[in-house]
């Protein structure tokens, strides 16, 4: 991950972590206290003559000690693994708007599991590391040091250094273990993306599967998948489940030399009984951080893996650079549209998907455009939305180059309506404004009366407020784009583009969406693509791809009576029978 981009939380945070590292400090330091006290206690008990009143002084210590530290404690982890909870947010905002800036080309090449996995896994592992993992370190340092300096100056130097020996070859072991640990945790990520991509794509292709009986082979392939993901999780376990026991071993060493150097001291009179019992103690508060250094490195390296996966991500440029910036007033543009030798091929291709295009087309005219599948339609839209890098001097509009508007202020001025019509799961009432305050309600019943959707939308039960299943699927495909044709009406856009925005529908409501679409793009400028000629008979000019070129331009009867491709066409669609007929009803 970009640097700058944790320097810049922590310049926005770092006084949370300051404030947390102070009481945390002070926390350690009055749970200090208590072995200190409790062993005063023991040699005030061993007295020939108990003085009551120190010992009840001694015990009144040790429970401010404990109430000091319960409120010190609770205000450290307030302050830390808060801003962890900060941090989180942080880097999920920063995630999302780096996603969004990203161009079609970059989800092309990218399954959705994968980065479900790192807007949730990845950030959720860094999170660990900045929340807990932090608190342990600074818990484990001020903890072991405070608690070494008291064992050394008020017990006795030498059974502390005895009795420590163990301590460096348990770091040692632990550290080698660390790298073990962060590889086979990435594993168990990559792992978890394949399952999340997988289940994500079964339910969005449920219908598929049940049309094609595949509901047993999925669950087959989903359970080699679930082993897998088991499989690399007991790996790493395997590994990590080391670490405790390993701990508990050479502490239980160090206890041994305690006992048994320790109670020989005592023998000779060289400490306190008291003293004995304090050293038990701190060596007690020393082991909890240091069995902590397993879980430690267990979440750090969980977090590095985590924080080079997110860092792949935050280092991959915007394919699309919107190299103006965007001001604060949006200009609403004529909608004279100008292309002048065009020709495009996709990233890592090398045949051209659009050759030589040259397309003049005035405010206030509706272009129709037709070719087979695979004729370059569809990149033709991608390319007047930006959607991929175009040459500048190849598209104008309104004599300005294309890359000389930024991306907010061009597609603010296009209505779209796709080939995949994409609704959100929510109301039919926020998909058609889009979220978008600005538009009053009888905008909206405008809207959907002009895309012919208003009569089904009155039928449904809670009418606008119905709510639409993930990408619409409680609704028809004509239901789906006709909804998707309303948001484009209700912005009243200069450019509208509709990319085969009509096969779903039939025939008599294609007829009455196009004569109401004539009317709402009369002034201003519209592109219509489609497979059926019939959506294209009253476009005031037709352009016909093929093969990535114009090979016919012309009005509907021009290109008819042609020998080309539009009336091979047309005759595929409505055979010479319905040509004549309509031929009769014109004359």
């Amino acid at each position: 991950m970009k640097n700058r981009i944790v320097s810049e939380f922590l310049r926005k945070y770092w006084t949370n972590y300051l404030w947390g590292t102070v009481f945390l400090l002070l926390c350690v330091s009055m749970e200090a206290l208590s072995p200190r006290y409790l062993g005063i206690i023991i040699d005030l008990l061993k007295a020939p003559v108990v003085d009551t009143h120190q010992v009840m002084r001694y015990v009144g210590r040790i429970l401010l000690a404990a109430l000091g530290v319960f409120a010190t404690r609770f205000i450290w982890r307030y302050f830390i693994m808060g801003n962890a909870r900060n941090m989180e947010c942080f880097l999920r905002m920063k995630l999302f708007r780096h996603l969004q800036q990203m161009s079609v080309d970059f989800y092309n090449n990218r399954k959705t599991g994968d980065l479900m996995a790192y807007a949730i896994n990845d950030i959720g592992a860094v999170r660990q590391s900045f929340g807990p993992g932090v608190s342990l370190i600074l818990n484990g340092l001020g903890m072991g040091l405070i608690s070494v300096f008291s064992m050394a100056k008020s017990v006795n130097t030498r059974l502390t250094l005895f009795a420590l020996l163990p301590i460096p070859f348990v770091v040692f072991i632990i550290v080698r273990l660390g790298g073990t640990i962060q590889k086979r945790f990435r594993t168990v990520q990559k792992n978890f993306a394949t399952i999340s991509d997988r289940i994500q794509e079964n339910i969005s292709g449920i219908r598929v599967i049940k049309t094609y009986v595949q509901e047993e082979d999925e669950v087959g392939r989903f359970d080699v998948l679930n082993d897998r993901m088991k499989q690399s999780n007991i790996n790493m376990v395997r590994v990590s489940s080391i670490l405790t026991p390993l701990i508990q071993i050479f502490f239980g060493i160090s206890f041994t030399i305690n006992l048994i150097y320790g109670s020989s001291l005592v023998r000779a009179h060289e400490i306190s009984l008291g003293d004995f019992v304090a050293f038990n103690g701190y060596l007690a508060m020393i082991m909890r951080p240091v069995i902590s250094i397993g879980r430690i490195i267990n979440i750090f390296q969980r977090g590095m893996a985590s924080y080079k996966r997110l860092g792949e991500i935050f280092e991959v440029e915007p394919g699309i650079r919107d190299e103006i910036p965007p001001s604060g007033s949006m200009e609403r543009l004529e909608g004279n549209l100008s292309i002048r030798d065009l020709s495009f091929r996709y990233p890592g291709q090398e045949e051209y998907a659009l050759k030589d295009i040259n397309i003049n087309l005035k405010k206030g005219r509706i272009l129709g455009v037709i070719g087979r599948t695979g004729s370059g339609k569809t990149t033709l839209v991608n390319l007047l939305l930006r959607l991929y890098n175009v040459e500048p001097g190849k598209i104008l509009l309104d004599g300005k180059d294309i890359n000389e508007y930024s991306l907010e202020e061009l597609r603010e001025n296009i209505g779209y309506v796709p080939q995949d019509n994409f609704l959100f799961s929510d109301s039919i009432y926020e998909n058609v404004r889009y979220f978008n305050d600005r538009y009053s309600d009888d905008e909206i019943k405008s809207a959907v009366q002009s895309s012919m959707i208003y009569q089904d939308i009155m039928e449904f039960p809670d009418q606008f407020e119905t709510q639409i299943g993930e990408r619409g699927a409680n609704l028809s495909g004509g239901q789906k784009q006709r909804i998707s044709i309303a948001r484009a009406i209700i912005r009243h856009p200069p450019i509208y583009i509709l990319d085969d925005a009509l096969s779903a529908v039939d025939t008599r409501t294609e007829g009455a969406i196009l004569k109401n679409l004539k009317r709402e793009m009369e002034g201003h400028t519209g592109i219509v693509i489609a497979h059926r000629i019939s959506a294209l008979r009253k476009a005031d000019e037709i352009i016909v791809l093929d093969h990535g070129r114009i090979v016919e331009q012309g009005t509907h009867d021009e290109l008819i009576d042609q020998e080309g491709l539009y009336r091979e066409l047309y005759q595929e669609q409505y055979g010479q029978e319905q040509r004549e007929n309509m031929e009769n009803e014109a004359s």
